[in-house]
């Protein structure tokens, strides 16, 4: 019923909580909704000269599998204020009668939240400063985050694989994955509070530094690895593959500054478990996006385009594991390429349909556009930048068989041309899916014959012009 209101609807409904929570005239301007958002629908806007952001679910859909509503994640974001931690200060909260759906109102915070944006002009303090905000979201009181769910390696490592045998277990390079964190457990530790999504683009930043600490929906009690393994995922580093803490800096660096801040030490290969549990965890949901999209629950176009996000995962598991491969593994040549199909003669191919279509929205659309309609436009060139690429040569990753033996430990990367395979496999797949991923070009040229030879061609060239 609230799911889909237009800004008139959204405007008139929001008077009530902002008169009842916080005494102002309710009188709403420059209401718009702000892009991105994988989950929450989130909406900026003025009221009686104060900026104010509205986070809510657009449907009862989108809280299907959160561990907990948005009363609790508001008293979360309140909890974790009052400890010290920068985050966004909650004025007031939905109520059913106001006919909005769940969510909660906050102050707006003036400050840079795209990663591009930052990581182009960081505060020199930065990454120490999300380092020092880790520590004090670790030192949270657990009393004062009732109704916030525990949860551990272990539990999040079987969840993994239901989804993975949900999905149809069919995807070597995540079977690889399981595998390895099976065997590679660790032992429980003092738990924390964890924020859970801690990352460029859940982070505010200015010319100062730190500024707030946004998207608390994935918060939960356990280990503070997984904290910090998750913002250095290779997919939030956004281009920076070379600075792996969030694309600021070096991992040791960053391990200094959380030490420092908490009085904690950081467990090198417990922090290098999560990075892979996460990374897996990411994989899947990318998955579980499309599944959604299927399903009807969420039939938005950026849902259906994120399910097919998994391939960067992919690369960043095989690139996280392959150092447990021999040598001669490492080193071997990988198979070719498939080819590019024939150019199309006669009538218009369904390739040359799509690229046609991409062409007009790129042109003629995509101008007329700003704001969250501009965003859904880049989103809709992507898709048909994906399909265009997978009908001109298309890469099959799904192998049940070859799955069902790495998980097993019946394959490994010692096995012989294994590792060569999985290579070949992803970046066939990643070329279709996401081309301009910066961990892609990487492996294109760290892996031994990666490239095609158009690709390598053009290589020599840009050197030799260079």
């Amino acid at each position: 019923m609230t799911a889909s209101l237009s800004h008139t609807d959204i405007a008139e409904r929001l008077r009530a909580p902002l008169v009842r929570d916080l005494g102002t005239s309710g009188a709403i301007e420059s209401l718009r909704r702000l892009s991105g958002g994988a989950n929450m629908e989130s909406w900026s806007f003025d009221c009686d000269g104060q900026g104010f952001v509205l986070r809510r679910a657009p449907s009862e859909a989108f809280m299907q599998g959160r561990s907990y509503s948005h009363d609790v994640e508001a008293r979360l974001i309140r909890a974790a204020r009052a400890a010290g931690v920068r985050a966004p200060e909650v004025v007031a909260e939905l109520q059913p009668e106001d006919g909005l759906g769940t969510g909660f109102v906050m102050r707006r915070v003036e400050a840079e939240v795209n990663p591009a944006t930052i990581l182009a002009a960081p505060a020199p303090s930065l990454l120490a400063d999300l380092a020092r905000e880790l520590a004090g979201i670790h030192r949270v009181p657990l009393d004062a985050v009732d109704g916030v769910p525990r949860s551990d390696a272990a539990t999040m490592l079987a969840q993994l694989q239901l989804q993975f045998e949900e999905f149809g277990a069919d995807r070597p390079i995540l079977a690889l994955a399981l595998h390895w964190l099976h065997a590679h457990l660790p032992e429980p530790c003092e738990p924390t509070l964890v924020h859970g999504d801690f990352r460029m683009g859940n982070v505010m930043a200015d010319g100062e530094g730190l500024a707030a600490v946004l998207d608390w929906e994935l918060s939960h009690i356990g280990d503070p690895h997984e904290d910090l393994a998750f913002g250095c995922m290779t997919v939030w580093r956004f281009g920076h593959i070379d600075k792996p803490a969030y694309g600021l800096g070096q991992f040791e660096e960053y391990f200094a500054a959380y030490e420092a801040a908490s009085g904690r030490s950081v467990d090198r290969q417990r922090f290098h478990y999560w990075l892979v549990l996460r990374t897996l965890w990411w994989a899947l949901g990318c998955i579980r996006m499309g599944t959604r999209w299927r399903s009807g629950a969420d039939r938005s176009l950026e849902r259906v385009v994120i399910g097919r996000r998994t391939a960067e995962n992919e690369l960043d598991l095989l690139t996280l594991l392959e150092d447990e491969a021999p040598e001669v593994e490492r080193e071997l040549q990988l198979p070719p390429a498939a080819p590019d199909k024939a150019s199309p003669q006669g009538e218009p191919s369904a390739a040359e349909i799509v690229t046609a279509v991409a062409e007009w929205l790129e042109a003629e659309i995509k101008p007329r556009m700003s704001g969250h309609d501009k965003f859904q436009t880049v989103v809709a060139l992507n898709a048909l930048g994906m399909v265009r690429r997978e009908l001109a040569r298309p890469a099959v990753v799904e192998d049940h068989a070859l799955a069902q033996d790495l998980l097993s430990g019946k394959a490994t990367l010692a096995t012989p041309g294994l590792l060569a395979h999985l290579r070949r496999t992803v970046l066939d797949k990643l070329s279709n899916d996401v081309p301009k991923y910066a961990a892609l070009k990487r492996a294109q040229a760290r892996w031994p014959g990666a490239m095609c030879p158009t690709q390598a061609l053009l290589g020599q060239m840009g050197k030799a012009l260079h």
